[in-house]
């Protein structure tokens, strides 16, 4: 089925709605991610202002990527885009896998530990980004179901 729009970049745009299967799993890998990152934290021997920390860089990210894969999804569709929305999108993106780098880099933990908070930490960007892209793409398939 092609997405109908009256922008004429997307006459080629196949829309393909994405499998419940894949919703459930991106959903499931969202939570586990943001779960165990946050269980980590909960049960750290830490200063409660480091955890602050940590738990302001997960949702920093988290809203960085979703914001990343917005614009670039809007570019696609041919929906105006800023650059400097773009760009500052792109970097604080950057920046919250940087400022989590840093912290791990300098935090006394075991290596153990630095690479379940890195690893938990992508795994929720990354599961961001699909449950957003999912969301996005359930959203036109009903629209452009209701509209044929």
């Amino acid at each position: 089925m092609t997405y109908n729009s009256k922008n004429k970049n997307l006459e080629a745009f196949v829309l393909q709605k994405p499998t419940n299967a894949f919703i459930g799993a991106s959903w499931i890998a969202l939570l586990a991610g943001m779960v165990s990152y946050c269980i980590g934290l909960w049960n750290a021997e830490m200063l409660l202002n480091e955890k602050g920390y940590y738990f302001a860089i997960l949702l920093f990210g988290l809203f960085s990527v979703i914001s990343v894969q917005k614009s670039v999804r809007d570019r696609l569709e041919g929906i105006p885009v800023t650059d400097m929305y773009y760009g500052i999108s792109w970097f604080t993106t950057l920046t919250s896998i940087l400022l989590l780098v840093i912290g791990l880099w300098n935090a006394d933990l075991l290596l153990s530990e630095k690479g379940f908070y890195g690893m938990s930490f992508l795994l929720s960007l990354f599961s961001a980004i699909t449950v957003q892209k999912n969301t996005r793409d359930l959203l036109l398939s009903t629209n452009n179901d209701k509209s044929e």
